[in-house]
């Protein structure tokens, strides 16, 4: 059984439609990449994957509950069970490190008190933040901060994980640093990652599988893994794309 479905989803903004026609399925420990050009839709559906904005139709499924038919109480319960890391990181600047990452554990109140900190600790051991667990987020370069993000989407060990834009804003050496800890992330974890990025580096690093979203066709073009998107799919928009670095050098 897949950890999230989707089934013939349609995003609408009011009476604009942004997408329609979604339809995919994530395993346990898949690195899935939600691709597409600037305004395509790409942030709209992870709103829609993680809560935040409900569908003008269709179905987002964790495992076999329905997330959007479901009352309220079983959405909390279906949120706990997954962690999101922002494109801005989306720290709170009055807490330090440490108390940024607690949050979730406190939201949800499904480990006992005491451990908080041992586990938030734990986390940012493993995205290598440890040492800055008392500094305030302002102290923190762009990288950190996403380091410190990603502590905390990991720290309540969720089966699914949402990361938007996470090499945004960052050098070269930072995203690839980030890239290698997104897959040691998944080694450790086995979740599910969904990753909505336009950065064919980590794209190409990273992602088992992607959809890939058509900004003016408003709907799904492609799915499949990224190189063979890139060397299978003949649509234009898709290898403009897919090829972007190669025809940057010509």
């Amino acid at each position: 059984m897949s950890l999230l479905s989707v089934r013939d989803l349609r995003l609408q903004y009011g009476p604009t439609l942004i997408q329609e026609h979604i339809d995919f399925d994530i395993e346990a420990g898949t690195i899935y990449a939600v691709m597409g050009g600037s305004g395509c839709g790409k942030s709209t559906l992870l709103k829609c994957l993680i809560g935040l904005l409900q569908p003008a139709a269709g179905q987002v499924l964790y495992g076999e509950q329905d997330y959007w038919a479901s009352n309220e109480a079983t959405r909390n319960q279906l949120r706990a069970d997954i962690g999101v890391l922002f494109q801005s990181a989306a720290l709170w600047s009055s807490m330090t490190v440490l108390e940024n990452v607690m949050l979730p554990l406190q939201v949800q109140d499904t480990l006992p008190q005491d451990q908080h900190e041992a586990r938030a600790l734990e986390a940012l051991e493993w995205v290598g933040m440890a040492e800055a667990q008392d500094r305030l987020p302002a102290d923190l370069s762009g990288g950190m901060k996403k380091r410190v993000g990603l502590a905390r989407a990991i720290v309540a060990r969720p089966h699914l994980l949402f990361l938007d834009e996470p090499s945004a804003g960052l050098d070269p050496i930072s995203s690839v640093k980030l890239d290698r800890l997104i897959l040691d992330i998944r080694e450790r974890t086995e979740a599910a990652i969904v990753i909505v990025t336009h950065e064919l580096p980590s794209i190409y690093a990273l992602a088992d599988d992607g959809i890939f979203l058509d900004a003016d066709l408003k709907r799904p073009i492609a799915h499949g893994k990224p190189t063979q998107m890139r060397d299978t799919v003949m649509h234009p928009t898709v290898q403009a794309f897919m090829r972007r670095q190669e025809i940057d050098t010509l």
